[in-house]
């Protein structure tokens, strides 16, 4: 099971496609890190928020979650960075992910944050400094930073760290619903770029990290996700304030319902209760149609032939081209 643990709704980044920062939650609303010691058995765990490092107890949630995660990332804006590499001091196994939205010019203006792009490079030299190896960063594609996507594919390429797609969407999460994409084929054409990029590399997590812009591919020409989701199944959310959630991209227009608050109940109580069952049923038939990692990713590793083989056909397909 994996699980992404949101530690805070409070960000020092302004995001012109996330309005998290206009509802940040103040500090005696968010859970304390012994609530943690509540959570199953994970294979994975993500730490996020809002910005995780304006938790002044951030070391001591680390510190519970790596006691129940096989695998803990912190997503970060990286804008710490002195205390983002003092954290990766004391918990050397834990990775690291930086929100980079394009160029210094563009993420700068897209994040709300001057000097953001800078810090976040520093902070990513600081954690490789240390012989981190389980960092990278990632992009949140829109209209207005899709030409920089392959430069940082390079960029992170060059760096040997990892790198991250995702697509600009409308959620409750976010506290935004008016995120659009006004030329859908124009971003599809620089994804095939990528993909054509990730599947002439010889790293295998590359090649389904292909299979995974493909499907954002799939989402931009308004197609069915490639795989079943099992939000809720395979994993779930955690929010600041106990609520466990099965993802984080649900809309009301769409549907919205927790599982339940752990605050309240055990994991078990929750997991296992009618509510929880309802949850599950109503992902069945969503409507919403979003390919994210948090859900895509489970989802690649419970199916993996049809990846697998959308990988050997394609990477067939361009070597015949080449040839």
């Amino acid at each position: 099971m994996e699980a992404a643990v949101i530690v805070t709704y409070r960000c020092n980044c302004r995001c012109h496609m996330c309005n998290t920062w206009k509802f940040p939650t103040e500090q005696k609303q968010e859970f304390q890190p012994g609530l943690l010691e509540k959570l199953p058995r994970l294979s994975f765990c993500n730490i996020t928020g809002g910005e995780p490092f304006l938790r002044e107890d951030i070391e001591d949630i680390i510190a519970m979650v790596s006691k129940k995660a096989k695998r803990v990332v912190i997503s970060t804006n990286g804008y710490f960075t002195e205390k983002i590499v003092a954290l990766a001091v004391h918990h050397p196994r834990i990775g690291f992910r930086i929100s980079i939205e394009g160029l210094p010019a563009v993420n700068d203006e897209l994040r709300g944050m001057t000097d953001g792009f800078d810090h976040g490079l520093r902070t990513i030299l600081g954690l490789l400094r240390l012989g981190r190896r389980d960092v990278g960063f990632g992009i949140t594609v829109s209209d207005r930073n899709f030409r920089d996507m392959l430069e940082l594919y390079h960029l992170a390429k060059f760096m040997n760290v990892e790198f991250a797609t995702a697509l600009v969407h409308n959620s409750f999460y976010f506290h935004k619903y008016d995120n659009i994409i006004a030329d859908p084929e124009a971003i599809a054409a620089h994804f095939h770029e990528l993909i054509g990029e990730q599947l002439r590399s010889r790293r295998i997590k590359d090649w389904y990290r292909a299979y995974f812009n493909h499907g954002l591919v799939n989402l931009l020409h308004g197609r069915p996700r490639l795989l079943p989701c099992r939000a809720g199944s395979d994993g779930f959310f955690l929010d600041p304030a106990g609520e466990i959630w099965p993802c984080n991209g649900m809309e009301e227009k769409f549907w919205l319902q927790s599982m339940g608050n752990l605050q309240e109940k055990t994991f078990a109580e929750i997991w296992m209760s009618e509510q929880a069952k309802s949850v599950r049923d109503k992902v069945a038939h969503c409507q919403k149609n979003c390919w994210m990692i948090g859900t895509a990713s489970p989802a690649i590793k419970r199916n993996p032939g049809r990846p697998t083989a959308w990988v050997i056909k394609n990477k067939f397909l361009r070597s015949l081209a080449k040839k």
